[in-house]
């Protein structure tokens, strides 16, 4: 895994990959946690500092001087102009400029543990066209409780098989190791700026290529919430619409009909979501509550057909595989999917 690069300079076996904007409240204890790993190979930091405009900047370069003393090359690119074209352009310039075969994504409020690199450099080795994540400890505490539960305790199959969850990529962002060549071959980050969940459609692609999802199984990460996280400008209904376009290239197109199984809320946005070829595939909604049972059948009010669509609502035990399974988790603002293909 290592080499030669442009230039004649050593190629690092693994790179930390770190995008930047406006991070001064965490950055020192970000990259003290890069300078603290106990990786005993090649490693180097590609910092990519995107129009930040307070002090992030004179932290990079303190710690690049520390770094490179500890034998730890830094690369620093920035985007100086007056607007921040977002966090899939940093991490892409990061990845771009850096020169390691594998990359470890790290964001700028988080902090790795010493053992970090090590351990996912390890598995990644020995699953090169994988996406490896690690558990995480949250910050603070007690927030996103049972959010941070999920991200942990998920098992080796349900990391392929809760991709449809509201809570998005089984293995999250920041705990993200990969190799390079696996990285391109998926195509790099949406760089449509801020609104764009990247690691999401990211994470979609990855699947769609047949990429595994791995985790190590070990608290490698603290994982920060607060306020100012990218994250928070992702709008829930576009966290859903990407949600059901992958759940209809990836599932429903393969097949000829389905039963969605919630008559309520979640399954008829659900319906209404779907292209109108997968509309038409809909047999039924089944349920288990009476109320809705007695109604006997949904109308589709928007729809520009004439007559409108009436799809019938039944008793589970009437109801005909396979099901898609909507049903709406305490702990998010939307539902999650489960597919299902057997009787019951």
């Amino acid at each position: 895994p290592e080499g030669t690069g442009a230039g004649g300079r050593s190629v690092a076996a693994p790179s930390v990959i770190v995008p930047v904007h406006n991070s001064e409240c965490w950055l020192d204890e970000c990259l003290k946690s890069v300078w603290e790993q106990d990786f005993k190979q090649t490693m180097e930091l590609s910092v990519f500092n995107d129009a930040s405009k307070d002090s992030s900047a004179e932290i990079i370069a303190k710690w690049k001087m520390k770094l490179e003393d500890a034998g730890v090359p830094v690369i620093i690119g920035s985007n100086n102009s007056s607007q921040p074209r977002g966090v899939g352009f940093a991490k892409n310039q990061a990845v771009i400029q850096s020169s390691g075969a594998y990359l470890c994504f790290l964001d700028s409020d988080d902090v790795m543990m010493p053992q970090r690199v090590r351990l996912q450099y390890e598995a990644a080795i020995q699953h090169p066209n994988s996406i490896v994540g690690c558990q995480v400890r949250r910050e603070p505490p007690m927030s996103t409780e049972r959010y941070t539960r999920w991200i942990n305790n998920l098992t080796e199959e349900q990391l392929l098989t809760q991709v449809f969850t509201s809570h998005g990529p089984t293995v999250i962002m920041p705990t993200w190791f990969c190799s390079r060549e696996w990285f391109y071959h998926v195509g790099k980050f949406d760089e449509g700026g801020k609104g764009v969940p990247e690691d999401l459609l990211f994470f979609y692609k990855h699947i769609q290529k047949g990429g595994e999802v791995v985790r190590v199984n070990h608290c490698l990460l603290l994982y920060r919430y607060h306020p100012q996280a990218a994250t928070h400008s992702v709008l829930e209904e576009t966290i859903w619409n990407h949600r059901v376009r992958f759940l209809e290239d990836r599932v429903l197109s393969s097949w000829t009909s389905f039963t969605i199984w919630n008559a309520g809320k979640q399954g008829k946005k659900l319906y209404r979501s779907l292209s109108p070829a997968n509309r038409k595939k809909v047999t039924a909604f089944c349920d288990v509550d009476e109320k809705k049972i007695t109604r006997g059948f949904y109308t589709f009010e928007e729809s520009e057909e004439r007559p409108k669509p009436k799809i019938p609502i039944c008793h589970f035990r009437e109801a005909t595989p396979p099901f898609i399974i909507c049903v709406k988790l305490v702990s998010s603002l939307s539902c999650m999917y489960k597919i299902s293909k057997c009787s019951l």
